[in-house]
């Protein structure tokens, strides 16, 4: 789950502990059986669970700098909402994902068009990942309708390390932060060809 040590510490761990969950996903047909999370590609046939730790230490920007700290990234704003009821767990719904994303830049107060990369949840499911790339392509479309040639990289650490549930949004946080200061984006795997509804 995450967790919270002091005000300034987030943390988020999933273990797997039980394989209850695990059976019941593979049952439902929810998991990839070869283990690979294929994100985005033609060949996506479900996600894969995986354990892991994730800590950052979120700091206001003015304690960073009186404090002396080294600033990896700086966090201009936020946003929360939830998809509703939904025809099932991996079906997202496209509509709040645009509003999610519209509210996230505007609380940002950034220019969408100066967007260039999108860390996207994109669990490697093959009727999730598009219908979350049509709420990107609604949220875009309707902010950028007068702009040309404007692009956007997606990527999912999840085709990476797998999804680790409770701390999936933290570890997509800390790739973003680890790619600005690497200039550099790490590849999503195991794509072969995109999915043919993205």
């Amino acid at each position: 789950g995450l967790v919270q040590f002091g005000e300034n510490v987030q943390l988020g761990v999933n273990f797997i502990c039980n394989p209850r969950i695990s059976l019941a996903y593979q049952k439902a047909g929810m998991l990839a059986p070869d283990g690979k999370c294929k994100v985005f590609a033609d060949s996506a046939d479900g996600y894969v669970r995986s354990e892991g730790a994730v800590m950052l230490l979120l700091k206001p920007m003015r304690e960073a700098l009186a404090d002396g700290n080294r600033i990896h990234a700086v966090i201009k704003g936020s946003a929360v909402n939830h998809g509703g009821q939904a025809a099932g767990l991996t079906v997202p719904n496209p509509q709040r994902q645009a509003t999610l994303l519209t509210s996230a830049w505007r609380n940002a107060r950034i220019d969408p068009s100066r967007i260039s990369y999108l860390e996207a949840h994109g669990t490697g499911t093959s009727l999730g990942d598009p219908i979350e790339i049509e709420g990107m392509r609604m949220a875009f479309g309707a902010a950028l309708s007068a702009t040309k040639g404007a692009g956007c990289g997606i990527g999912s650490v999840k085709s990476n390390i797998g999804h680790l549930e409770s701390a999936a949004g933290l570890a997509g946080l800390l790739k973003v932060v680890a790619a600005m200061a690497r200039r550099r984006l790490p590849a999503s795997i195991h794509i072969v060809g995109i999915n043919s509804e993205i």
